[in-house]
């Protein structure tokens, strides 16, 4: 895990957006992994953009995830959902995720709508702690990775976590092909 000085999420609520810290203190007791096993390590904020942070802390681009919200619009309602992807890889937005919405097209969601609608800052945000409607859709591939890093909810901080518990989140689906290689 590089350089990051990882501790129990649930003892550093301090280091995570609200929603996060919500999450993780009703942690379902059927998830794959123990809540105290979801990790978090303070980061520099201004490093937190996926490239300059591996590059900063020793952590491969492979053992990453980034997770994106994306929107599509089907007559006058705008269905919105979390996808998390490999940082080698990048989401099929105008395909599987488009499809999987049943929308005519789908697109990154703006920044404003994502920050407001998650209560996260953007460039931190994760699937954990997201509305409970939203369908988080998962690569196969990071379900297949034993840990990965992934955004906090925050800037300054990174989770690391066992990709088949990003899985086994509330309302995800694991879908192979939801990202294609970078």
């Amino acid at each position: 895990m590089g350089t990051l000085k990882l501790e129990p999420a649930i003892s550093r609520l301090e280091l995570l957006a609200a929603p996060v810290a919500a999450a993780l203190e009703v942690w379902p007791v059927e998830a794959p992994i123990d809540g105290d096993q979801v990790l978090v390590a303070p980061i520099n904020g201004e490093l937190a953009d996926t490239a300059e942070f591996c590059a900063a802390y020793g952590v491969g681009l492979e053992e990453s995830a980034n997770c994106v919200i994306v929107a599509g619009r089907r007559g006058e309602v705008t269905r919105y959902a979390a996808c998390v992807v490999l940082a080698t890889t990048r989401a099929d937005v105008n395909g599987v995720v488009r499809r999987w919405l049943d929308v005519r097209k789908a697109s990154f969601a703006p920044m404003d709508d994502a920050v407001r609608l998650t209560g996260m800052e953007y460039g931190g945000i994760t699937p954990i702690g997201l509305p409970k409607d939203w369908p988080v859709l998962v690569d196969a591939r990071v379900v297949a990775m034993p840990h990965v890093i992934i955004g906090s909810g925050v800037r300054h901080s990174k989770i690391a976590i066992a990709g088949p518990a990003l899985g086994a989140l509330p309302g995800a689906e694991v879908i192979d092909g939801l990202a294609r290689e970078g």
